[in-house]
């Protein structure tokens, strides 16, 4: 191939090679989707797609492919989200509004072509999938910055679902406008905690002198600056792409390592993978008692059960200051090093899921 003409036929055949083995391969997902309606099997399987995920990059490094594993899971979790819904569509619920990062989070895992259900709260999200309205549901946990939402963690220790995935998602903030030059701008929108967040950004550019109007999330502030033309906003990429607003910058915070961890909810169990994170909600019978705490953990001790995160919360019951123990941990719920402490403390322990490790 020595022109750019030669080069472009050479794709334009490759592609056609490529539509025909992925119209082949949905041929046999419409299939399985068949098999999971008469079995009442699981759609969304985590380990199953990482499992694909890991023997194509594997296969790709072994041949001297371009393709890295960060690029083949670009890929193929789109092809997962396409096939999914060829097998069976299904309702996602998130913490919205639509153009939210919980929102570039569940498309992320579920795909530009899911019927997506944006709901006003966390509590709403539960009660949505309690009631079968949707088939799963995605929450934030944790923000690098802000800590744990306790909402969530609440909510879990009362609710019926379970979670099925976490995943760790980039914060980042964009700046969009219609306006063609800066000094056009006029004003600026974005949530409270977005111009803080860009500080650095602002002062740069000389951003800082001109209003800056405070909004009640990101997405609004999209919605507002496209429909002005003197106008920017703040906000996620997503929202920038969903309103149709030109981004003229990209990654404008000021830390960025700022990051959230999301859960993915549902009715389900994930079967093994050999690389999972379970989580628990632990109410110590003897909590008041003096080491009541270490001789739990120690437990996971000698079971050689290494822990990732404990967090404590208020029970919110009439028993004065007694707390909860939010606790994650690298193992599966069906290990036997793991039943066995489960079953030596049965009453004091909730399983609130086993997933696949997510990673940032």
């Amino acid at each position: 191939m020595n022109t750019l003409e030669e080069c472009r036929k050479a794709i334009d055949a490759l592609d056609d090679e490529v539509i025909v083995l992925l119209n082949r391969r949905m041929e046999v997902v419409r299939r399985v989707g068949e098999i999971k309606h008469e079995t009442k099997g699981a759609i969304y399987r985590p380990e199953r797609e990482k499992a694909i995920i890991d023997r194509l990059s594997a296969h790709s490094k072994q041949s001297g492919g371009l393709l890295n594993s960060q690029a083949i899971e670009a890929i193929f979790l789109e092809i997962f989200a396409v096939a999914r819904n060829l097998e069976l569509p299904e309702k996602i619920a998130y913490l919205g509004p639509e153009g939210s990062f919980t929102h570039q989070a569940a498309e992320s895992r579920f795909g530009a072509m899911s019927d997506y259900l944006s709901l006003g709260s966390i509590d709403a999200v539960f009660k949505t999938l309690e009631a079968s309205r949707a088939k799963f549901g995605v929450v934030p946990i944790e923000n690098s910055r802000d800590g744990v939402v306790g909402e969530t963690l609440d909510l879990l220790g009362k609710s019926s679902v379970k979670i099925v995935a976490e995943l760790y998602m980039p914060i980042h903030m964009a700046f969009v406008s219609k306006a063609e030059k800066l000094h056009d701008i006029k004003r600026i929108y974005s949530k409270d905690k977005g111009f803080g967040q860009c500080r650095e950004f602002l002062l740069e550019h000389g951003l800082d002198r001109i209003e800056h109007i405070p909004v009640e999330s990101t997405a609004k502030a999209a919605v507002l600056a496209s429909k002005d033309p003197e106008a920017a906003a703040i906000c996620s990429h997503i929202a920038a792409k969903l309103y149709g607003i030109p981004t003229l910058f990209e990654n404008i915070e000021d830390s960025h390592n700022n990051a959230t961890r999301f859960f993915i909810l549902s009715d389900f169990k994930n079967a093994p993978s050999g690389e999972d994170k379970t989580s628990i909600l632990v109410r110590l019978k003897e909590a008041q008692k003096s080491g009541a705490l270490f001789h739990f953990l120690e437990d996971f001790n000698k079971a050689e059960i290494n822990l990732s995160k404990i967090e404590s919360r208020p029970a919110r019951e009439n028993d004065g200051f007694a707390y909860w123990f939010f606790i994650d941990f690298f193992g599966h719920i069906d290990e036997e090093r793991v039943q066995n402490i489960m079953t030596k403390h049965t009453n004091e322990v909730t399983w609130l899921g086993s997933y696949v490790k997510g990673e940032l």
